[in-house]
């Protein structure tokens, strides 16, 4: 009953006294707090008349996120996080009720240069304590952030300041370490990135710079809030708290060099996929990579509380698929106890079943294909499972997909959608009729002169064989494997 209490006194605003206060007495002489609630990609944000430590630097663009404008005051720059509640769309018609920064989760991204000295406010609009870990970064004991360890933690209503130097470039995180179970199942986190100050010999000048964090929650069908207790079993895999088809594309100018910075905060690994490139691994938790330690990937395996930081040419034009490559992260809430059906023959036992319960359907003894075209009745607030259509149907994907688009004709600097493409005639796969498909030897034949050392140790063909494969029948043997006991 009190946990059911706090997660509706949290949603339902009744902080607000506690940041009313804020706002008249903490909040005095500090930087105004920019609150963002939408979930559309921002272009990259360039400070009006400020270069930073250093030189100018190429400003990185969060998928479906912001970056937090600063304050310049004596030579610092000042930013304010508010953490509170937000309420955060996932995809068109699912929204979630979260916790996180400035109106969003994950919160804005903070970009510096280094060398910079940053002070960070951090006011506190939540129902209960908080704190904020710079993940990654170097920085005195005692602005880490961990809760009891490193500071007293941020009580309701009131503000902490934390400041020190952004003493080496690279990608980082920030979240909790207050409650933490409960704040990050709820969504507290974020992104930052420091610039380098000046050339460095292992960080190439890229034309576009993506940033986005792997985050994953536990929503029951028709509900609007996270289980916070979960631990394996999470239904929800997002990017940047989105979920294709929300996810936006990451878009390139062909021939562009692109760099895109990820990190994890979910409870298990993702193996990052992207078709059509290769992409070398150029920065870790640790900093940039040296270029002789570098080799062609098209996958990387990002493991828990780690950031990885990829670079490609985009080289090759069209729409190319990058997600997460273990399948179940690429849909929606399911449930994993169906049983499998394929090859169950339903006929004349759906119409029996309908009598008594009208609304039941097959599922699955083709295959979950037609998951991803069906629609079915499901509760109020709920994602499908399998979503998203492109130029030629059902994706058949959710959760953590979406696509990187390569155009000769997208402007440098256009972050916008430029549509489906158009592949080149002769350039698609297509269906032939069966008098052009060469063919195929029947069952049992024997092979051509290519493929003749195949044939010999007197394995000769049967002439007497049937042309049709017999039923496949696997059956596990009573002894256990080889006579070994189960």
């Amino acid at each position: 009953m009190e946990r059911r209490r706090f997660f509706a006194q949290a949603l339902a605003g009744t902080a607000a006294v506690a940041s009313a206060a804020v706002a008249r007495h903490a909040l005095a002489g500090l930087p105004e707090p920019v609150i963002r609630t939408g979930t559309d990609t921002a272009g990259p944000w360039i400070p009006p008349g400020v270069t930073g430590a250093g030189r100018p630097y190429r400003p990185v663009v969060t998928l479906n996120g912001w970056t937090l404008p600063f304050r310049l005051k004596d030579g610092v720059k000042e930013f304010h996080l508010v953490a509170e509640p937000v309420v955060r769309e996932f995809a068109p018609g699912f929204t979630v009720n979260l916790w996180g920064y400035n109106g969003a989760s994950p919160g804005p991204t903070i970009e510096v240069v280094e060398g910079d000295r940053v002070r960070i406010y951090v006011t506190n609009r939540l129902p209960e304590h908080t704190t904020i870990h710079w993940h990654g970064q170097r920085l005195p004991n005692g602005m880490d952030g961990v809760g009891g360890l490193n500071q007293p933690q941020i009580p309701p209503g009131k503000t902490y300041v934390y400041e020190f130097v952004a003493r080496r470039p690279g990608t980082f995180m920030y979240h909790p370490h207050a409650d933490e179970m409960v704040q990050m199942a709820m969504g507290m986190m974020g992104f930052w990135v420091t610039h380098p100050k000046g050339r460095h010999p292992w960080i190439a000048e890229v034309d576009r710079d993506y940033c986005f964090l792997l985050n994953a929650f536990d929503v029951t069908p028709g509900a609007r809030t996270p289980n916070v207790n979960t631990m394996l079993d999470f239904n929800i895999w997002a990017w940047n708290s989105r979920v294709f088809p929300g996810i936006d594309p990451l878009v390139a100018r062909l021939g562009e060099r692109v760099r895109v910075r990820i990190g994890n905060l979910t409870m298990t690994n993702h193996p990052i996929h992207i078709h059509g490139i290769e992409f070398e691994v150029t920065g870790t938790d640790g900093g940039p990579t040296r270029p002789e330690s570098r080799w062609m990937e098209v996958t990387a395996d990002i493991a828990v509380g780690q950031m990885r930081q990829i670079e490609f040419v985009a080289d090759e034009e069209g729409d190319w698929a990058m997600h997460c490559h273990k399948s179940h992260h690429t849909m929606g809430p399911m449930g994993h106890g169906v049983p499998t059906m394929i090859g169950v023959d339903h006929r004349g036992l759906v119409q029996r079943i309908q009598r008594v319960v009208p609304d039941y359907m097959v599922m699955g003894e083709r295959g979950m294909a037609d998951m991803g075209e069906m629609e079915m009745p499901l509760p109020d607030n709920t994602v499908p499972m399998m979503t998203g259509t492109g130029p030629y149907g059902p994706i058949e994907m959710g959760g953590m997909f979406t696509t990187l688009k390569v155009r000769r004709d997208q402007a440098p600097g256009d972050y916008r959608d430029p549509g489906w493409y158009r592949q080149p005639p002769g350039t698609q796969a297509r269906p032939v009729e069966m008098t052009e498909a060469p063919a195929l030897a029947p069952a049992g034949a024997p092979q051509g002169a290519g493929h003749g050392h195949h044939g010999h140790h007197g394995h000769h063909a049967n002439p007497a064989a049937p042309t049709t494969p017999a039923p496949f029948d696997a059956r596990k043997p009573t002894g256990g494997h080889h006579g070994h006991p189960h």
